[in-house]
């Protein structure tokens, strides 16, 4: 059955992706009446998430953010999809890295690199990086439960030369990667929220006290690796630029423990108050909270 279903949807993905963007946004806006209007996908999430993380925010402010953001989940899912088939001139046209610098300085201190981003702007298109990097680059993802769509998601990452590892075989992977002298740049989408446990770490997000991701900071300090931060802003229409901030050079070991990881937060909420709109609004990220 799951082949069928990926027999009958993948034709349908490949003509997407050879849309020109032009038509492709047409189509965005076409699905954003279905999926907002008609369906409204994860509405009540999404509301409640933009009202407990933007408080000060009207109501009709609030609405407003709402609508874009559904937008842009159109565009950017859209967006994910023709990457298929894009070219690597146009993806480098429309994902350009402001300071690629900072990132190869980083490649000379002869360490493995953890790069934090969040679930913000096009952080699908980050993969482009892999083009201008010397390190091997890994993207730590949710495995699909369609074995036919994780491939497909795989090969089209592979286009740009990143693997694509599950976050149970992360661990695994940077221990081989280490123990066989490999320099590599990990990819971690750390905002969303962890599962429940005693040892979670809880730290304000958006002024809510909440457990936040821990893992890429414990995994840095275990290999002693540099930690960068990823900022994409959506500039435009199809169009992201992407800052490089580094975190940490040379010291990750020796830095407090959560401090790495809730240095990361602060700037995700940097990211989310320049412009909320763009942020992955549909995700339960404040079901845990104390007061």
């Amino acid at each position: 059955m799951q082949f069928l279903i990926y027999l009958f949807i993948y034709p349908l993905l490949w003509i997407i992706s050879i849309l020109p963007f032009r038509l492709l946004y047409i189509f965005s806006d076409f699905v954003y009446l279905v999926v907002y209007k008609v369906i409204g996908y994860r509405k009540k999430t999404v509301r409640a998430n933009i009202a407990l993380a933007l408080p000060h925010l009207s109501e009709n402010e609030r609405l407003e953010i709402e609508k874009k953001s559904y937008h842009h989940l159109c565009d950017m899912f859209l967006e994910m999809i023709k990457t298929m088939n894009i070219s690597d001139k146009e993806i480098e046209k429309r994902f350009r890295f402001t300071n690629i610098d900072v990132y190869k300085d980083l490649e000379k201190k002869g360490k493995s690199i953890a790069m934090l981003c969040s679930h913000y702007a096009s952080y699908e298109w980050a993969i482009s990086m892999n083009r201008v990097i010397a390190f091997e680059g890994y993207g730590i993802y949710k495995k699909i439960a369609n074995p036919h769509f994780d491939k497909l998601v795989k090969d089209i990452r592979l286009r740009f030369k990143a693997k694509l590892i599950t976050t149970k075989e992360t661990k695994a992977a940077i221990e081989n990667n280490a123990s066989e002298k490999k320099l590599c740049l990990y990819g971690f989408a750390s905002d969303q929220t962890p599962r429940l446990s005693p040892r979670n770490h809880w730290y304000e997000f958006m002024g809510i006290k909440t457990p936040i991701h821990i893992g890429a900071e414990s995994l840095a300090k275990d290999y002693d690796m540099n930690v960068i931060f990823l900022k994409v802003k959506k500039v435009n229409r199809g169009f992201y630029e992407a800052t490089l901030e580094t975190l940490t050079d040379g010291n990750t070991k020796e830095i407090p423990d959560y401090q790495i990881s809730e240095l990361f937060i602060k700037k995700v909420e940097q990211q989310i108050l320049e412009a909320p709109e763009f942020y992955l609004w549909t995700h339960k990220r404040w079901k845990h909270r104390r007061d």
